[in-house]
């Protein structure tokens, strides 16, 4: 499943699964664009780990939500290695909170970051993919977007839109030949989960099978299968990478 030469642009990837993926992709050899919307810092340590193992990688500023900003991103990534072959929208957001006091505002922010976010970049980036040598777009989503959670209707909502997104844009790339999935990780072990407290966690991995939470290395695996031309006959899935969950 080699990735050499291969230019993949990865959002939200200076820190927690975003990072980890752009890590391991950049360990297979594949060229890296690690977007980042403030963690300058962190997405800039991205790029030297990438590096140190060989790899080439360059950060590329951007808040997905707004397209102008996305178009900067695409520049960067063309500047330095050429059109992308894989487009990985991982940047998101939660706002969380009960609906009966969810805001608009709240409710808008989430949406214009995980799905505009996801919007922009397709689009942004859909001629890099069409043309590329199998292209792949990968969207990460959430168990979430499944089985929902308390307080997150506005998160689950949109990781649950990323779903019928894939299939259909799935259907547009085959003609091209290239493809479209999307990873729904299950509760991963990312700085997202070290507010949460211990009796919390200890119920969340009572319902694992598996019994632990995900590594950000077990979601950065499948998406480095979904990149590689070994899944040229996998798109419009949903691939759940959540420990065995009943959902």
């Amino acid at each position: 499943m080699s990735m050499d030469g291969r230019t993949c642009v990865i959002t939200g990837s200076a820190r927690g699964i975003g990072r980890g993926i752009a890590e391991y992709l950049g360990s297979e050899g594949a060229n890296v664009v690690v977007n980042y919307r403030s963690s300058e810092g962190p997405a800039h340590e991205a790029v030297e780990t990438i590096e140190a193992a060989g790899g080439q990688a360059v950060a590329a500023q951007a808040d997905v939500a707004d397209r102008d900003e996305v178009i900067h991103m695409r520049e960067v990534c063309h500047d330095a290695f050429g059109p992308a072959d894989v487009l990985v929208n991982n940047a998101g957001i939660t706002a969380d909170t009960q609906f009966t006091t969810m805001t608009r505002e709240e409710w808008d922010r989430v949406m214009d970051v995980n799905l505009g976010g996801m919007f922009n970049c397709t689009q942004e980036f859909y001629d890099d993919i069409w043309n590329a040598n199998e292209g792949r777009l990968i969207n990460i989503s959430s168990v979430v977007g499944k089985q929902g959670n308390f307080g997150q209707a506005n998160y689950a909502a949109a990781k649950s839109g990323m779903f019928g997104f894939t299939r259909t844009i799935a259907l547009e790339l085959a003609k091209g030949g290239s493809t479209a999935n999307c990873v729904a990780p299950g509760f991963t072990a990312t700085d997202m989960l070290e507010s949460v407290p211990d009796k919390v966690l200890d119920r969340i991995v009572a319902g694992i099978p598996l019994e632990r939470l995900a590594e950000v290395e077990d979601i950065a695996a499948v998406v480095r299968f979904l990149a590689s031309e070994d899944s040229s006959y996998v798109t419009g899935e949903v691939i759940d990478v959540n420990g065995g969950m009943d959902l």
